[in-house]
């Protein structure tokens, strides 16, 4: 499986999607989500990632970002993936609460054994396909499936409610991410 990902333009806007080994849900305790949003605020100061859209789901993550820094986006994008799953797998060791720590544990161990460049844990999936979106119209497709994600499976009943998108800086509130780079 290759783990080169094709992010040709440098200069574009691309979607992203990154799923969580087998799937598994992970992102339904909040601390965990924390590391996430603090690493997209991380990289929006300090990397010049620029987001336009984002969404944490119970097993995955989108994101419409750009770099407009130095660093390319496969780099940001890759650094992102590498510093969260490291960041989160310590978070599940060091909680206490985690009832399933041993079921996660022995999951994320079991798919590294089987991938060359993983040492330990695997957290993230490998198979990434990131799409640049070079239009106004494929970006607000792209923008409006993330922000429904939540909707279609039932979590909520409009976008703007839910919590961990950026669906409500859409609708012209104020989300919990700062500096969303809201395309109208």
């Amino acid at each position: 499986m290759s783990r080169n990902y094709k992010f040709h333009n440098p200069d574009g806007v691309y979607f992203v999607s990154f799923a969580i080994i087998e799937w598994l849900d992970v992102f339904t305790r909040n601390e965990y989500k924390k590391i996430i949003l603090d690493s997209l605020h991380y990289c929006q100061k300090e990397k010049g990632m620029e987001i336009f859209a984002w969404c944490i789901m119970s097993s995955h993550v989108h994101l419409v970002f750009r770099s407009s820094g130095e660093q390319k986006p496969e780099l940001l994008h890759g650094d992102f993936k590498r510093f969260t799953s490291k960041a989160i797998v310590k978070a599940i060791i060091n909680n206490p609460q985690e009832s399933r720590k041993e079921f996660l544990l022995e999951h994320f161990q079991r798919v590294a054994n089987k991938t060359s460049n993983v040492n330990k844990y695997q957290f993230w999936r490998h198979d990434n396909n990131p799409v640049e979106l070079w239009s106004n119209k494929v970006i607000d497709e792209k923008i409006n499936y993330i922000h429904n994600n939540p909707v279609d499976e039932g979590l909520v009943f409009r976008a703007e409610d839910y919590l961990y998108s950026s669906a409500a800086d859409y609708a012209g509130e104020k989300g919990i991410l700062d500096d969303v780079i809201v395309v109208k």
